[in-house]
């Protein structure tokens, strides 16, 4: 689950990042009194989305007053910002923060992420901040620093200063910087976040630290033990597709094609994408229904899938273990009658209870087209999807 700037830079300055004083704004009106609020002569507009690379899309705006501030919120609020990150469908832009400008003398990039290789906190960090970390390893791998955190200790003092000096941080400047980085470990290890990155993080002209610009990501397996965290999710800026999916226990990933994908493991999942791809196809999700997939449980991956609207056929692919194909074929035959599904199915079932499965599917009475493989599901698919286009 991912947040917002703002939210980030709450949950941080709880930890002890400095952060630069600001306040949220939902309207063109709200943003120049909370830039009243705030004080000073400049401030910046940003908008809030779930996207990097905001500023190169014209979602940040640096302004001198209240005109200008006004005019950048009225150019921003409702508009569907594109970036790099989002799509070409771009993102909602519904709410803005609004921050004291800054006048910085240097800026750092700082990321802490789950490193699965060595299963450790790896903190990543930069002399070349303000930049994405994808250019940087790209353009100047030589500034990239890594230091992994051993979890029976955690991030310790040394670790910290190594990274500081690393950056070519004035002496003086290494004792205000220390507590910063510590501070984003802990909020990493105590909130079960996946990633931590502040870019830029940045040294100021009279000499403090201050996180500009902040992003969070939290693993969604923990987020019932973190209420305060998952209170923090906006659905407006997620796949509608996958919000509800998400929402009723199944797990997807909404895709650009048009054969809908219900699948029962994770790996015969993928396997079903390459093999619709080999056939000429092109999926329109990944959807795991998972190894106990009751008759309510399929019924509930059919709506998932429909969802979509450039879905035009229906692949099932489940190979039984733990799950039963009568099960799952009860389910199907239960979800096109109720949900009256007029195109076509594809339906190929393996392993437990197959026969049985395959019997209630041919005497249902439905137009579903049996596969006796993968290989042959996936060419009867997109065939089919190919033939309703």
């Amino acid at each position: 689950m991912d947040i917002h700037e703002y939210q980030a830079k709450e949950l941080l300055a709880k930890f002890g990042i400095p952060i630069p004083r600001g306040g949220l704004a939902y309207s063109p009106e709200q943003a120049a009194y909370r830039a009243s609020d705030i004080g000073g002569s400049a401030w910046v507009v940003k908008a809030q989305i779930h996207s990097g690379a905001r500023g190169k899309a014209g979602g940040i705006k640096f302004c001198r007053t209240d005109r200008e501030i006004e005019e950048a919120a009225e150019n921003l609020l409702g508009r569907r910002l594109v970036t790099t990150q989002t799509g070409p469908a771009g993102k909602l832009v519904s709410r803005l923060y609004i921050e004291e400008a800054t006048l910085i003398a240097k800026e750092i990039y700082l990321g802490f992420v789950m490193d699965r290789a060595s299963e450790r906190i790896m903190v990543v960090a930069s002399a070349a901040g303000g930049m994405e970390i994808e250019e940087i390893s790209e353009q100047r791998p030589e500034t990239l620093i890594r230091v992994t955190v051993d979890p029976g200790v955690g991030m310790q003092q040394f670790q910290a200063r190594e990274v500081a000096f690393g950056l070519g941080i004035e002496p003086d400047l290494v004792s205000k910087l220390v507590p910063t980085i510590l501070g984003c470990y802990r909020a990493f290890r105590d909130l079960d976040a996946t990633m931590v990155e502040i870019n830029p993080l940045v040294i100021t002209k009279d000499n403090q630290v201050l996180a500009l610009d902040a992003k969070m990501s939290f693993d969604d397996n923990a987020l019932f033990r973190r209420p305060h965290i998952s209170e923090l999710r906006d659905k407006s800026q997620e796949d509608p597709r996958e919000t509800f999916a998400a929402d009723r226990g199944l797990a997807y990933v909404g895709l650009d094609g048009d054969i809908g994908c219900v699948v029962n493991g994770a790996g015969l999942a993928m396997a079903t994408l390459d093999m619709i791809k080999l056939a000429g196809g092109e999926p329109a999700n990944f959807l795991d229904i998972g190894g106990g997939a009751s008759p309510e449980r399929v019924a509930k991956a059919f709506r998932a899938v429909l969802k979509d609207q450039n879905v035009k056929a229906l692949l099932v692919n489940v190979f039984a273990g733990i799950n039963r194909c009568d099960w799952v074929a009860k389910g199907v035959c239960d979800a096109i009658r109720e949900l009256d599904i007029k195109m076509p199915i594809v339906v190929r079932l393996a392993g437990t209870n197959a026969a049985e499965g395959q019997k209630i599917l041919a005497e249902s009475g439905l137009p579903i087209i049996a596969a006796d493989s993968l290989a042959d599901a996936a060419k009867k698919a997109v065939a089919a999807a190919k033939k309703a286009a």
